[in-house]
């Protein structure tokens, strides 16, 4: 059985540890503000799908640390480079990449493919919603 108070205590680090608030907690996970404040005021106990979002968002924190205190915070192996992680994960939430950085860069089909038919176009036609339309010829 979970006892609420130490949930409580261990979510409050986990909060403390990530440098976020409630809000931005509630955020991250994808839950309802008034979940996690019941949660911290130990109103209510944590759900599984809780659980299992927060373990999922947060690699670094132990199911069994979280719900019984067994274990470490965070995992050893990850400790040194948590920190380095969130703030990493919060530089690049601030910058949305523009139109011009290598996440947007295509591939050009090859000019070849197209040299090949020799074909020239003789009119272009563009109809509109509204019946009308423009006649483009060369």
């Amino acid at each position: 059985m979970v006892n609420t108070s130490d949930f409580t205590k261990r979510l409050e680090k986990i909060l403390e540890y990530f440098n976020l608030s409630a809000a931005a907690f509630a955020e991250e996970i994808d839950f309802n503000r008034s979940t996690i404040s019941h949660l911290l005021s130990g109103r209510n106990k944590p759900s599984l799908e809780f659980v299992m979002k927060l373990c999922q968002k947060f690699p670094e924190v132990d199911m069994d640390w979280l719900l019984f205190g067994k274990g470490s915070f965070p995992t050893l192996s990850e400790k040194n480079d948590a920190k380095t992680v969130i703030e990493n994960k919060q530089t690049i939430e601030k910058e949305p990449p523009s139109l011009f950085s290598e996440a947007y860069v295509t591939e050009k089909p090859k000019a070849a493919n197209f040299n090949e038919n020799k074909k020239e176009i003789e009119r272009i036609v563009i109809f509109y919603k509204d019946g009308t339309f423009n006649t483009y010829q060369n």
